[in-house]
């Protein structure tokens, strides 16, 4: 009988080692499924940034309806996937439109459709139910890594919304007046900046930057995300910045985006990319013939001189606070709109396609509201394929760490006629472009037979040769 139990005894400890010894394997193979994409600089030069609006990208509005498309989005040149923010929205002082809040319709059925800012953040380590749970976005991240993209997230480290947890348990966190309550973010004269649905932090508190820091590190932790997008970054201290993601990057190497310009915030490798804001405005004003191509030329120079060798601008036409408060690309661009769009491909930086864009977005998204965006492939998405194709293949167009040179080429027409080329390894693509709304005549310092890699026409070009663009033509030769 003891010879039966201890065979018994031993089996058990036998199959005891087997299950811990395959429940091991397991572990391992998740943690190296899990930790096997990492940003590189190789990444970065050669990337299309994709900013998805869950919540308008689909008529669900939820994760999965975004996931089953990102081999669709790969087909762009994406290689960066900026997730809006994903978290649960504040109900307390909810927008609903212009200064109106959720509170103060009457109307139950009326009050429902208005959802809030996804800025309003009321829980930095939770998740929106509307757009999934904790394995729906798992899913989402880990199929936009086999498809070789990057995911960073939305991270809103200036204010929160008025329900999140730390106004009751740490209201030292926050900005107060002078009666000892807690404000909405107001400008340096002490007047509201409009942000009444959120509640403004003060980071003169040590605990709160040490509060932030271990949230931001639960999504690096917990769902191997690559980075963030970091909302008015100039609005929170420099130095809070460098503490915080020098200590995020000890988990893995990450992809920090700046919605900023200013260039102290990329100094010492603090963020990686920064908002082309001056870029952008720039273009919309040349759409609109109030510069010319003589202030872009000035605008390249002063970046030379303003940001570092290895800083990132994000080059866009559209983002959600341009689409949704200033107005589509057509009434921002109007005929100009394709030749501005190719412009973030090719100047020096890294291209911004926004959701809905690459189906010809037309309409301005709802901000506050459930919207949707179009989803018919056109000559919008076949635009971005093409431009897409050049920047992941392209050395001429590495816009990252290590940028391709770019060099302007002199016309007879320099204040309407944009041309330059770009050039990395011994691999050189040019860019000539009308911009301005009249067609335009005139000579260039290039010659010889060239390719337009947009239209796949030939084009011959002599010095002594006048060469004909009508408004907004552009060609991109190889």
């Amino acid at each position: 009988m003891k010879k039966i139990t201890l065979l018994i005894v031993l089996i058990i400890i036998v199959f005891s080692c087997k299950e811990t010894k395959s429940e091991n394997q397991k572990n391992q193979i998740e943690k190296k499924q899990k930790t096997n994409f990492v940003v590189t600089d190789s990444l970065l030069n050669q990337a299309v940034i994709y900013e998805a609006n869950i919540r308008q990208y689909s008529k669900k509005g939820d994760f999965n309806s975004f996931t089953k498309d990102i081999p669709q989005l790969k087909k762009l040149g994406i290689k960066i996937i900026w997730l809006m923010p994903i978290y649960p929205i504040s109900k307390v002082k909810r927008k609903a439109t212009g200064d109106t809040f959720v509170e103060d319709i009457k109307n139950p059925e009326e009050r429902k459709k208005y959802l809030g800012s996804p800025y309003a953040v009321a829980n930095y380590t939770a998740i929106n139910p509307d757009f999934g749970d904790k394995k729906d976005l798992q899913q989402l991240i880990e199929t936009a890594h086999k498809n070789g993209m990057a995911v960073i997230l939305d991270w809103v480290a200036n204010h929160t919304g008025w329900d999140n947890p730390w106004i009751k348990e740490h209201p030292e966190f926050y900005t107060k007046n002078k009666k000892g309550e807690i404000t909405d973010p107001l400008n340096p004269d002490g007047t509201s900046k409009g942000w009444q649905d959120v509640a403004d932090l003060n980071y003169d508190n040590p605990e709160l930057r040490k509060a932030m820091t271990q949230s931001m590190k639960y999504w690096i932790k917990n769902f191997n995300i690559d980075g963030f997008r970091c909302d008015v970054a100039g609005e929170v201290p420099v130095d809070f910045w460098k503490q915080a993601i020098t200590e995020l990057r000890q988990e893995k190497p990450l992809f920090m985006l700046a919605e900023a310009w200013e260039p102290e915030l990329l100094k010492d490798h603090i963020f990686d990319a920064c908002y082309g804001w001056e870029s952008h405005f720039l273009l919309a004003d040349i759409a609109k013939g109030k510069k010319n191509v003589k202030d872009f030329d000035a605008y390249i120079k002063k970046t030379d001189t303003m940001y570092e060798p290895d800083d990132i601008i994000m080059n866009f036409t559209a983002n959600h606070d341009e689409n949704s408060w200033k107005g589509t690309e057509a009434e921002t661009f109007g005929k100009a709109t394709e030749t501005m769009e190719a412009l973030t491909f090719m100047i020096p930086g890294m291209p911004l396609i926004y959701s809905g864009q690459e189906y010809g977005l037309n309409h301005r998204l709802k901000f506050f509201e459930k919207d949707s965006i179009p989803k018919t492939k056109g000559e919008k998405w076949q635009l971005y394929q093409k431009l897409g194709f050049l920047k992941n293949h392209y050395p001429a167009l590495a816009g990252g760490k290590q940028k391709a040179k770019y060099q302007r080429i002199s016309t007879t027409a320099d204040d309407k006629i944009l041309a330059f080329k770009r050039e990395k390894n011994g691999k050189i693509l040019y860019f000539v472009g009308n911009l301005s709304n009249e067609n335009q005549k005139f000579n260039l310092d290039l010659k010889g037979l060239f390719t337009d890699k947009i239209q796949g026409k030939n084009i011959t070009f002599e010095t002594d040769k006048p060469v004909e663009l009508k408004a907004w033509e552009y060609y991109i030769l190889e």
